[in-house]
């Protein structure tokens, strides 16, 4: 399938934190992990779109629309297939290697939806 033959530039976990962090942050941390998994834990600024709903269409979030996109999951694999969908339909998306396991193995936090501490699912 042609969609997945361009590639989309990758991240490291530091220097996804860095890009999306602080009061003024130049990019938009985008969760693709499913809702359970959002729920269990993600990162405290991110916005949420499981991989799933864009690959039926859906939109990115209002808030992330025009801004460049850091593409986030669990280990790297579906946020890296999202950033190359986001960049087909002329997003600028990056993804991040490691996902939200090297996140919080980075010590980076993790919140859970009500806001407590939360896990990597």
């Amino acid at each position: 399938m042609f969609l997945f033959n361009r590639k989309a530039p990758r991240l490291s976990v530091a220097e996804a934190r860095t890009r999306t962090a602080g009061e003024r942050p130049e990019a938009v941390l985008l969760d693709v992990r499913e809702k359970p998994e959002w729920k269990a834990g993600h990162a405290p600024d991110a916005v949420h779109v499981p991989l799933t709903g864009l690959l039926a269409g859906a939109a990115v979030p209002v808030s992330a629309r025009g801004r460049t996109l850091v593409v986030i999951c669990r280990s790297g694999h579906r946020s890296q297939q999202a950033a190359k969908l986001l960049v087909e339909r002329g997003v600028d998306a990056v993804d991040v290697k490691g996902g939200m396991n090297a996140w919080a193995a980075a010590g980076y936090p993790v919140v859970s939806e009500r806001g407590n501490s939360g896990s990597t699912a």
